[in-house]
Protein backbone atom coordinates (compact mmCIF):
# COMPACT_ATOMS: atom_id res chain seq x y z
CA UNK A 1 0.00 0.00 0.00
CA UNK A 2 1.35 3.43 -0.94
CA UNK A 3 1.75 5.79 2.03
CA UNK A 4 -0.64 8.72 2.16
CA UNK A 5 0.41 12.28 2.87
CA UNK A 6 -1.42 11.94 6.19
CA UNK A 7 0.60 8.86 7.21
CA UNK A 8 3.84 10.55 6.18
CA UNK A 9 2.96 13.54 8.33
CA UNK A 10 2.22 11.25 11.29
CA UNK A 11 5.62 9.54 10.98
CA UNK A 12 7.37 12.90 10.68
CA UNK A 13 5.60 14.16 13.77
CA UNK A 14 6.49 10.98 15.66
CA UNK A 15 10.16 11.33 14.75
CA UNK A 16 10.10 14.98 15.75
CA UNK A 17 9.17 13.91 19.26
CA UNK A 18 12.60 12.32 19.71
CA UNK A 19 15.37 14.89 20.06
CA UNK A 20 18.13 12.66 18.67
CA UNK A 21 16.29 12.00 15.41
CA UNK A 22 15.02 15.56 15.12
CA UNK A 23 18.50 17.02 15.58
CA UNK A 24 20.05 14.67 13.04
CA UNK A 25 17.32 15.17 10.50
CA UNK A 26 17.15 18.94 10.57
CA UNK A 27 20.81 19.70 11.23
CA UNK A 28 19.97 21.80 14.30
CA UNK A 29 21.14 21.33 17.86
CA UNK A 30 18.08 22.65 19.68
CA UNK A 31 17.44 18.98 20.47
CA UNK A 32 19.92 16.23 21.22
CA UNK A 33 21.46 14.00 23.84
CA UNK A 34 24.09 14.02 26.57
CA UNK A 35 25.75 10.68 27.32
CA UNK A 36 28.48 9.23 29.51
CA UNK A 37 31.50 8.43 27.37
CA UNK A 38 32.73 5.55 29.52
CA UNK A 39 35.53 4.48 27.18
CA UNK A 40 36.57 8.10 26.60
CA UNK A 41 36.63 7.85 22.81
CA UNK A 42 34.25 10.74 22.18
CA UNK A 43 31.69 8.50 20.47
CA UNK A 44 28.49 7.01 21.85
CA UNK A 45 28.55 3.22 21.93
CA UNK A 46 25.38 1.12 22.40
CA UNK A 47 26.22 0.38 26.03
CA UNK A 48 26.85 4.00 27.00
CA UNK A 49 23.96 5.53 28.89
CA UNK A 50 22.34 8.90 28.58
CA UNK A 51 22.91 11.22 31.51
CA UNK A 52 19.93 12.77 33.24
CA UNK A 53 19.78 16.15 34.94
CA UNK A 54 22.60 17.72 32.91
CA UNK A 55 21.98 21.38 32.09
CA UNK A 56 22.06 22.50 28.45
CA UNK A 57 21.64 26.08 27.28
CA UNK A 58 21.51 28.29 24.20
CA UNK A 59 22.95 31.26 26.06
CA UNK A 60 19.52 32.47 27.12
CA UNK A 61 17.31 29.54 28.13
CA UNK A 62 18.40 26.48 30.09
CA UNK A 63 16.93 22.97 30.27
CA UNK A 64 17.88 19.70 31.93
CA UNK A 65 18.25 16.36 30.20
CA UNK A 66 15.58 13.74 30.84
CA UNK A 67 16.07 10.21 32.16
CA UNK A 68 17.46 9.14 28.77
CA UNK A 69 19.87 12.05 28.51
CA UNK A 70 17.73 13.91 25.98
CA UNK A 71 17.19 17.67 25.92
CA UNK A 72 14.99 20.01 23.94
CA UNK A 73 15.38 23.78 23.80
CA UNK A 74 12.62 26.05 22.49
CA UNK A 75 12.98 27.26 18.90
CA UNK A 76 14.55 30.63 18.25
CA UNK A 77 17.74 29.77 20.12
CA UNK A 78 20.98 31.71 20.14
CA UNK A 79 23.84 30.86 17.75
CA UNK A 80 25.31 28.07 19.92
CA UNK A 81 24.04 25.34 22.21
CA UNK A 82 26.32 24.16 24.99
CA UNK A 83 26.40 21.73 27.85
CA UNK A 84 27.22 23.11 31.28
CA UNK A 85 30.04 20.81 32.33
CA UNK A 86 29.13 19.31 35.71
CA UNK A 87 31.78 19.02 38.38
CA UNK A 88 31.53 15.23 38.23
CA UNK A 89 32.71 14.87 34.63
CA UNK A 90 35.34 15.97 32.13
CA UNK A 91 35.03 16.69 28.42
CA UNK A 92 36.79 15.30 25.36
CA UNK A 93 38.99 17.61 23.30
CA UNK A 94 38.28 18.88 19.83
CA UNK A 95 40.88 18.57 17.10
CA UNK A 96 42.15 22.06 17.95
CA UNK A 97 42.64 21.14 21.61
CA UNK A 98 39.64 23.04 23.00
CA UNK A 99 37.08 21.30 25.22
CA UNK A 100 34.16 19.90 23.21
CA UNK A 101 31.16 21.42 24.97
CA UNK A 102 29.29 23.39 22.30
CA UNK A 103 27.47 22.95 19.01
CA UNK A 104 26.38 25.54 16.44
CA UNK A 105 22.59 25.73 16.40
CA UNK A 106 22.01 25.64 12.65
CA UNK A 107 23.63 23.35 10.09
CA UNK A 108 24.89 24.98 6.91
CA UNK A 109 27.64 27.45 5.97
CA UNK A 110 28.63 30.27 8.25
CA UNK A 111 28.49 33.84 6.97
CA UNK A 112 31.82 34.82 5.47
CA UNK A 113 33.89 36.41 8.27
CA UNK A 114 34.86 40.03 7.87
CA UNK A 115 38.46 39.85 9.13
CA UNK A 116 40.22 36.61 8.39
CA UNK A 117 39.42 32.93 8.60
CA UNK A 118 37.22 30.78 6.40
CA UNK A 119 33.58 29.84 6.47
CA UNK A 120 32.80 26.16 6.98
CA UNK A 121 29.80 23.89 6.85
CA UNK A 122 28.33 22.80 10.16
CA UNK A 123 27.66 19.06 10.46
CA UNK A 124 24.48 17.56 11.85
CA UNK A 125 24.34 17.73 15.61
CA UNK A 126 26.21 14.95 17.47
CA UNK A 127 25.53 14.21 21.13
CA UNK A 128 27.50 15.75 23.96
CA UNK A 129 30.01 13.33 25.51
CA UNK A 130 30.81 13.64 29.21
CA UNK A 131 33.68 11.57 30.51
CA UNK A 132 34.05 10.27 34.06
CA UNK A 133 36.91 11.95 35.88
CA UNK A 134 40.02 9.87 35.27
CA UNK A 135 41.28 10.07 38.84
CA UNK A 136 40.57 11.65 42.16
CA UNK A 137 41.71 15.25 42.33
CA UNK A 138 43.99 15.98 45.27
CA UNK A 139 45.08 19.43 46.35
CA UNK A 140 43.73 22.83 45.35
CA UNK A 141 42.45 23.77 41.93
CA UNK A 142 45.13 25.67 40.03
CA UNK A 143 44.08 27.94 37.15
CA UNK A 144 46.22 29.87 34.66
CA UNK A 145 44.74 33.29 33.86
CA UNK A 146 45.89 35.25 30.80
CA UNK A 147 44.80 38.83 30.19
CA UNK A 148 44.86 40.21 26.63
CA UNK A 149 47.29 38.07 24.58
CA UNK A 150 46.47 40.47 21.70
CA UNK A 151 48.93 39.70 18.88
CA UNK A 152 48.63 41.92 15.83
CA UNK A 153 50.79 39.71 13.60
CA UNK A 154 52.39 36.29 13.32
CA UNK A 155 55.48 37.85 14.90
CA UNK A 156 53.46 38.70 18.02
CA UNK A 157 51.99 35.18 18.11
CA UNK A 158 55.58 33.96 18.29
CA UNK A 159 56.28 36.41 21.14
CA UNK A 160 53.26 35.00 22.98
CA UNK A 161 54.42 31.44 22.38
CA UNK A 162 58.02 32.01 23.51
CA UNK A 163 57.39 34.55 26.27
CA UNK A 164 54.28 33.12 27.96
CA UNK A 165 53.47 29.60 26.80
CA UNK A 166 56.76 27.76 26.33
CA UNK A 167 58.17 28.59 29.78
CA UNK A 168 55.06 26.96 31.28
CA UNK A 169 54.94 23.81 29.15
CA UNK A 170 55.61 20.81 31.37
CA UNK A 171 56.20 23.03 34.41
CA UNK A 172 52.73 24.04 35.56
CA UNK A 173 50.16 22.05 37.52
CA UNK A 174 47.03 23.83 36.29
CA UNK A 175 43.78 21.98 35.61
CA UNK A 176 42.12 24.87 33.78
CA UNK A 177 43.06 27.97 31.79
CA UNK A 178 41.33 31.29 31.08
CA UNK A 179 42.05 33.96 28.46
CA UNK A 180 40.22 37.17 29.37
CA UNK A 181 39.55 38.59 25.91
CA UNK A 182 41.38 40.31 23.08
CA UNK A 183 42.65 36.93 21.97
CA UNK A 184 44.01 38.82 18.95
CA UNK A 185 44.36 42.48 18.00
CA UNK A 186 41.68 42.76 15.26
CA UNK A 187 43.29 40.23 12.88
CA UNK A 188 40.91 37.29 13.40
CA UNK A 189 42.88 35.12 10.98
CA UNK A 190 45.39 34.65 13.82
CA UNK A 191 42.90 32.58 15.86
CA UNK A 192 44.15 29.15 14.67
CA UNK A 193 47.76 30.02 15.50
CA UNK A 194 46.75 31.28 18.94
CA UNK A 195 44.74 28.15 19.64
CA UNK A 196 47.66 25.97 18.60
CA UNK A 197 50.08 27.87 20.85
CA UNK A 198 47.81 27.78 23.91
CA UNK A 199 46.92 24.11 23.36
CA UNK A 200 50.54 23.23 24.17
CA UNK A 201 49.70 23.86 27.82
CA UNK A 202 47.55 20.71 27.74
CA UNK A 203 44.61 21.82 29.89
CA UNK A 204 40.99 22.73 29.08
CA UNK A 205 41.05 26.39 28.05
CA UNK A 206 38.16 28.85 28.24
CA UNK A 207 38.10 32.02 26.15
CA UNK A 208 36.39 35.32 26.85
CA UNK A 209 35.73 37.63 23.86
CA UNK A 210 37.19 41.14 23.87
CA UNK A 211 36.64 44.34 21.94
CA UNK A 212 39.43 43.39 19.51
CA UNK A 213 37.69 40.09 18.74
CA UNK A 214 34.68 41.71 17.05
CA UNK A 215 33.36 41.36 13.51
CA UNK A 216 33.23 45.08 12.81
CA UNK A 217 30.94 44.64 9.79
CA UNK A 218 28.15 43.44 12.11
CA UNK A 219 25.05 45.59 12.20
CA UNK A 220 24.24 44.82 15.83
CA UNK A 221 25.85 43.55 19.00
CA UNK A 222 24.25 40.08 18.77
CA UNK A 223 26.07 39.42 15.47
CA UNK A 224 29.44 40.91 16.38
CA UNK A 225 31.10 37.64 17.44
CA UNK A 226 30.37 35.34 14.48
CA UNK A 227 34.03 34.54 13.88
CA UNK A 228 34.83 34.23 17.57
CA UNK A 229 31.98 31.74 18.08
CA UNK A 230 33.10 29.68 15.11
CA UNK A 231 36.52 29.23 16.68
CA UNK A 232 35.83 29.28 20.43
CA UNK A 233 32.12 28.51 20.87
CA UNK A 234 29.62 30.44 23.01
CA UNK A 235 30.39 33.87 24.37
CA UNK A 236 28.35 33.34 27.56
CA UNK A 237 28.40 30.03 29.44
CA UNK A 238 29.15 28.23 32.70
CA UNK A 239 31.71 25.57 33.67
CA UNK A 240 31.77 23.64 36.94
CA UNK A 241 34.60 21.91 38.76
CA UNK A 242 34.51 20.49 42.30
CA UNK A 243 36.20 23.55 43.81
CA UNK A 244 34.57 26.41 41.88
CA UNK A 245 32.00 27.52 39.35
CA UNK A 246 33.09 29.67 36.40
CA UNK A 247 30.75 31.91 34.44
CA UNK A 248 32.21 33.37 31.24
CA UNK A 249 30.49 36.52 29.95
CA UNK A 250 30.83 38.63 26.84
CA UNK A 251 30.62 42.09 28.38
CA UNK A 252 31.59 44.03 25.24
CA UNK A 253 28.38 45.72 24.06
CA UNK A 254 29.08 46.60 20.43
CA UNK A 255 27.62 49.93 19.26
CA UNK A 256 28.20 50.10 15.49
CA UNK A 257 28.25 53.57 14.04
CA UNK A 258 28.88 55.33 17.34
CA UNK A 259 31.90 56.63 19.22
CA UNK A 260 33.00 54.83 21.23
CA UNK A 261 32.03 51.74 19.22
CA UNK A 262 31.52 49.65 22.35
CA UNK A 263 30.76 49.95 26.04
CA UNK A 264 30.84 47.50 28.92
CA UNK A 265 27.45 45.85 29.35
CA UNK A 266 25.29 42.77 28.94
CA UNK A 267 22.47 41.79 26.55
CA UNK A 268 18.99 40.83 27.69
CA UNK A 269 19.58 37.23 26.58
CA UNK A 270 22.62 37.05 28.86
CA UNK A 271 20.53 38.14 31.82
CA UNK A 272 18.09 35.38 30.89
CA UNK A 273 20.88 32.82 31.06
CA UNK A 274 22.29 34.23 34.29
CA UNK A 275 18.91 34.25 35.99
CA UNK A 276 18.25 30.64 34.98
CA UNK A 277 21.72 29.33 35.77
CA UNK A 278 22.48 31.18 39.01
CA UNK A 279 19.18 29.97 40.47
CA UNK A 280 20.61 26.42 40.23
CA UNK A 281 24.33 27.12 40.73
CA UNK A 282 25.97 25.63 43.83
CA UNK A 283 26.53 28.06 46.69
CA UNK A 284 29.04 25.95 48.59
CA UNK A 285 31.94 26.81 46.31
CA UNK A 286 33.61 29.89 44.85
CA UNK A 287 31.76 31.61 42.00
CA UNK A 288 34.12 33.20 39.45
CA UNK A 289 32.91 35.61 36.76
CA UNK A 290 35.35 36.02 33.86
CA UNK A 291 34.90 39.06 31.61
CA UNK A 292 36.97 41.40 29.47
CA UNK A 293 35.91 44.97 30.29
CA UNK A 294 36.27 45.89 33.99
CA UNK A 295 33.09 46.46 35.96
CA UNK A 296 34.54 49.59 37.59
CA UNK A 297 34.46 52.88 35.70
CA UNK A 298 37.66 54.11 34.03
CA UNK A 299 36.21 57.08 32.13
CA UNK A 300 37.65 60.56 32.35
CA UNK A 301 35.54 63.10 34.27
CA UNK A 302 32.56 64.13 32.18
CA UNK A 303 32.83 61.15 29.80
CA UNK A 304 30.16 58.43 29.60
CA UNK A 305 30.66 55.43 31.94
CA UNK A 306 32.83 52.63 30.58
CA UNK A 307 30.37 50.05 31.96
CA UNK A 308 26.61 50.57 31.85
CA UNK A 309 25.55 51.38 35.41
CA UNK A 310 22.12 49.70 35.15
CA UNK A 311 23.66 46.48 33.84
CA UNK A 312 26.20 46.38 36.66
CA UNK A 313 23.53 46.90 39.32
CA UNK A 314 21.35 44.20 37.78
CA UNK A 315 24.23 41.73 37.62
CA UNK A 316 25.39 42.47 41.16
CA UNK A 317 21.85 41.88 42.44
CA UNK A 318 21.98 38.37 40.94
CA UNK A 319 25.29 37.69 42.72
CA UNK A 320 24.34 39.08 46.11
CA UNK A 321 23.34 35.83 47.80
CA UNK A 322 26.51 33.94 46.86
CA UNK A 323 28.86 33.86 49.85
CA UNK A 324 32.11 33.82 47.86
CA UNK A 325 32.41 35.64 44.50
CA UNK A 326 35.48 36.72 42.53
CA UNK A 327 35.43 38.91 39.42
CA UNK A 328 38.25 38.57 36.85
CA UNK A 329 38.61 41.21 34.14
CA UNK A 330 41.30 42.52 31.79
CA UNK A 331 41.23 45.15 28.96
CA UNK A 332 43.10 47.96 30.72
CA UNK A 333 46.68 46.72 30.09
CA UNK A 334 47.40 47.67 33.68
CA UNK A 335 46.80 45.77 36.91
CA UNK A 336 44.52 46.64 39.82
CA UNK A 337 42.45 45.28 42.68
CA UNK A 338 39.00 46.82 43.07
CA UNK A 339 36.63 46.15 45.96
CA UNK A 340 33.05 47.01 45.04
CA UNK A 341 30.60 48.43 47.55
CA UNK A 342 27.43 50.50 47.61
CA UNK A 343 28.87 53.23 45.38
CA UNK A 344 29.19 50.74 42.49
CA UNK A 345 25.92 48.95 43.20
CA UNK A 346 27.15 46.06 45.35
CA UNK A 347 25.17 45.37 48.53
CA UNK A 348 26.56 42.04 49.67
CA UNK A 349 27.71 41.13 53.15
CA UNK A 350 31.34 41.98 52.32
CA UNK A 351 33.09 43.92 49.53
CA UNK A 352 33.07 42.27 46.10
CA UNK A 353 36.63 41.68 44.87
CA UNK A 354 37.51 42.36 41.23
CA UNK A 355 41.02 41.53 40.02
CA UNK A 356 41.79 43.47 36.85
CA UNK A 357 44.54 41.25 35.45
CA UNK A 358 47.58 42.63 33.66
CA UNK A 359 48.07 41.66 30.03
CA UNK A 360 50.18 38.79 28.77
CA UNK A 361 51.11 41.09 25.89
CA UNK A 362 51.86 43.85 28.41
CA UNK A 363 51.78 47.10 26.49
CA UNK A 364 50.85 45.47 23.18
CA UNK A 365 54.22 43.74 22.70
CA UNK A 366 56.00 47.11 22.66
CA UNK A 367 59.36 48.32 23.90
CA UNK A 368 62.97 47.43 23.30
CA UNK A 369 63.57 43.76 22.45
CA UNK A 370 65.88 41.63 24.56
CA UNK A 371 68.68 39.32 23.38
CA UNK A 372 66.19 36.75 22.04
CA UNK A 373 64.04 39.31 20.27
CA UNK A 374 61.09 39.57 22.69
CA UNK A 375 59.95 43.13 23.49
CA UNK A 376 60.11 44.48 27.03
CA UNK A 377 56.29 45.02 27.02
CA UNK A 378 56.10 46.81 30.42
CA UNK A 379 52.59 48.20 30.95
CA UNK A 380 51.75 51.88 31.44
CA UNK A 381 51.51 51.45 35.23
CA UNK A 382 54.97 49.87 35.41
CA UNK A 383 53.76 46.27 35.71
CA UNK A 384 55.79 43.82 33.60
CA UNK A 385 53.90 41.64 31.18
CA UNK A 386 53.05 38.19 32.52
CA UNK A 387 50.16 36.03 33.69
CA UNK A 388 48.09 35.42 36.79
CA UNK A 389 47.22 32.30 38.74
CA UNK A 390 44.14 31.41 40.76
CA UNK A 391 44.21 28.66 43.38
CA UNK A 392 40.99 27.47 45.03
CA UNK A 393 40.87 25.23 48.07
CA UNK A 394 37.97 24.72 50.47
CA UNK A 395 36.02 27.63 48.99
CA UNK A 396 38.91 30.07 49.61
CA UNK A 397 40.99 31.51 46.78
CA UNK A 398 44.55 32.73 46.35
CA UNK A 399 45.77 34.97 43.55
CA UNK A 400 49.23 35.47 42.14
CA UNK A 401 50.90 37.43 39.36
CA UNK A 402 54.00 36.16 37.57
CA UNK A 403 56.21 38.31 35.32
CA UNK A 404 57.02 36.57 32.05
CA UNK A 405 60.27 34.55 31.95
CA UNK A 406 61.37 35.80 35.37
CA UNK A 407 63.07 33.01 37.33
CA UNK A 408 62.94 35.17 40.48
CA UNK A 409 59.17 35.70 40.09
CA UNK A 410 59.72 39.34 41.08
CA UNK A 411 56.80 40.85 42.97
CA UNK A 412 58.17 44.35 43.68
CA UNK A 413 59.91 46.64 41.22
CA UNK A 414 62.23 49.15 42.89
CA UNK A 415 63.60 52.48 41.67
CA UNK A 416 66.01 54.62 43.69
CA UNK A 417 68.72 57.19 42.86
CA UNK A 418 72.21 55.79 42.59
CA UNK A 419 73.93 58.67 44.38
CA UNK A 420 72.85 61.42 46.78
CA UNK A 421 74.90 64.12 48.51
CA UNK A 422 75.49 63.52 52.18
CA UNK A 423 73.52 66.00 54.33
CA UNK A 424 71.44 67.20 51.36
CA UNK A 425 67.80 68.02 52.00
CA UNK A 426 65.99 64.61 52.01
CA UNK A 427 63.86 65.27 48.94
CA UNK A 428 64.44 62.02 47.07
CA UNK A 429 62.96 58.60 47.64
CA UNK A 430 62.79 54.96 46.79
CA UNK A 431 59.72 53.87 44.83
CA UNK A 432 58.23 50.40 45.16
CA UNK A 433 55.88 49.18 42.46
CA UNK A 434 54.05 46.35 44.24
CA UNK A 435 52.41 44.52 41.36
CA UNK A 436 49.77 42.81 43.52
CA UNK A 437 49.32 45.75 45.86
CA UNK A 438 45.89 47.11 46.83
CA UNK A 439 44.80 50.34 48.51
CA UNK A 440 45.10 48.82 52.00
CA UNK A 441 48.36 46.92 51.44
CA UNK A 442 51.08 47.25 54.07
CA UNK A 443 54.36 48.22 52.41
CA UNK A 444 57.41 49.05 54.54
CA UNK A 445 61.12 49.83 54.04
CA UNK A 446 64.30 50.02 56.04
CA UNK A 447 67.85 51.23 55.53
CA UNK A 448 70.86 49.14 56.58
CA UNK A 449 68.87 46.69 58.73
CA UNK A 450 67.34 49.55 60.72
CA UNK A 451 63.77 49.83 61.88
CA UNK A 452 60.96 49.14 59.43
CA UNK A 453 59.03 52.26 58.45
CA UNK A 454 55.80 52.56 56.44
CA UNK A 455 55.96 53.72 52.85
CA UNK A 456 53.37 56.18 51.53
CA UNK A 457 51.02 55.10 48.75
CA UNK A 458 51.22 57.58 45.87
CA UNK A 459 49.24 57.94 42.65
CA UNK A 460 52.15 58.67 40.32
CA UNK A 461 53.86 57.19 37.30
CA UNK A 462 56.53 54.56 37.84
CA UNK A 463 59.94 56.33 37.63
CA UNK A 464 61.46 53.34 35.83
CA UNK A 465 58.99 53.69 32.96
CA UNK A 466 59.41 57.47 32.94
CA UNK A 467 63.14 56.89 32.46
CA UNK A 468 62.39 54.53 29.56
CA UNK A 469 60.13 57.18 28.02
CA UNK A 470 63.01 59.67 28.28
CA UNK A 471 65.38 57.26 26.54
CA UNK A 472 62.84 56.78 23.73
CA UNK A 473 62.46 60.54 23.40
CA UNK A 474 66.21 61.11 23.24
CA UNK A 475 66.86 58.38 20.66
CA UNK A 476 67.42 59.50 17.06
CA UNK A 477 66.28 56.15 15.65
CA UNK A 478 63.60 53.69 16.73
CA UNK A 479 64.73 51.52 19.61
CA UNK A 480 62.09 48.88 18.87
CA UNK A 481 59.14 48.19 16.59
CA UNK A 482 56.87 50.14 18.98
CA UNK A 483 58.18 52.31 21.79
CA UNK A 484 57.16 51.69 25.39
CA UNK A 485 53.86 53.23 26.47
CA UNK A 486 53.70 56.67 28.01
CA UNK A 487 53.82 56.18 31.78
CA UNK A 488 50.45 56.54 33.52
CA UNK A 489 49.66 56.83 37.25
CA UNK A 490 49.98 53.47 38.96
CA UNK A 491 47.45 52.21 41.53
CA UNK A 492 50.12 50.14 43.31
CA UNK A 493 53.08 52.49 43.82
CA UNK A 494 54.62 53.39 47.21
CA UNK A 495 57.33 55.90 48.16
CA UNK A 496 59.79 56.11 51.04
CA UNK A 497 62.13 59.07 51.65
CA UNK A 498 65.85 58.22 51.61
CA UNK A 499 67.85 59.63 54.54
CA UNK A 500 70.97 61.66 53.76
CA UNK A 501 72.29 62.02 57.33
CA UNK A 502 74.11 58.68 57.27
CA UNK A 503 77.79 57.91 56.73
CA UNK A 504 79.44 58.35 53.36
CA UNK A 505 79.26 55.14 51.35
CA UNK A 506 76.75 52.57 50.15
CA UNK A 507 73.51 51.94 52.04
CA UNK A 508 71.16 49.02 51.62
CA UNK A 509 67.44 49.51 50.96
CA UNK A 510 65.00 46.70 51.71
CA UNK A 511 61.26 46.79 51.00
CA UNK A 512 58.69 44.30 52.21
CA UNK A 513 55.06 43.75 51.29
CA UNK A 514 52.62 41.48 53.07
CA UNK A 515 50.89 39.66 50.22
CA UNK A 516 47.57 38.29 51.57
CA UNK A 517 47.94 35.09 49.52
CA UNK A 518 51.69 34.49 49.16
CA UNK A 519 53.02 35.87 52.42
CA UNK A 520 55.80 38.39 52.92
CA UNK A 521 57.58 39.53 49.74
CA UNK A 522 60.93 41.35 49.74
CA UNK A 523 62.98 43.44 47.31
CA UNK A 524 66.40 45.03 47.73
CA UNK A 525 68.52 47.74 46.18
CA UNK A 526 71.02 50.35 47.39
CA UNK A 527 72.14 53.97 47.07
CA UNK A 528 75.38 55.76 47.83
CA UNK A 529 76.02 58.93 49.83
CA UNK A 530 78.95 61.08 48.71
CA UNK A 531 80.55 64.05 50.40
CA UNK A 532 80.61 67.24 48.38
CA UNK A 533 81.63 70.86 48.91
CA UNK A 534 80.28 73.97 47.17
Amino acid sequence: MQPTWFSIALVAAWLAGFPFFAGAATGTCNEGTVFEDADRDGQRDPAERGLSGVRVSDGQRMVKTDSQGRYRLPPGSGPTVFVIKPATHALPRRDDGLPDFWRPVQAGPYPEPARGGRSAAIPACPGFALQPLAESLDGPLHVLVFGDPQPKSAVDVDHYRRDIVEPLVGRHHARLGLSLGDIVDDDLSLYPAMKAATARLGVPWLHVPGNHDLDVDAGRDEDSLRTFRRHFGPDTYAWEVPEATFVVLDDVAYQPGTKPAYVGGLREAQFGFLSAYLATAPRDRLLVLAVHIPFFDTARPGAPPTFRVADRKRLFALLRDFPQVLLLSAHSHTQRHMFHGATTGWHGAKPLHEFNVGATCGAFWSGVADAVGIPDATMADGTPNGYATLDVDGGEYRLGFHPARDPADTQIGLHAPKVLRQSAYPAFGVYANVYMGADDSRVEYRIDDGDWRPMAKVLQSDPRLLAENARDNAAETLRGYDRSPEAAPSHHLWRGTLPTDLAVGEHRIEVRFLDPWRGEQHARTSYTLQAATP
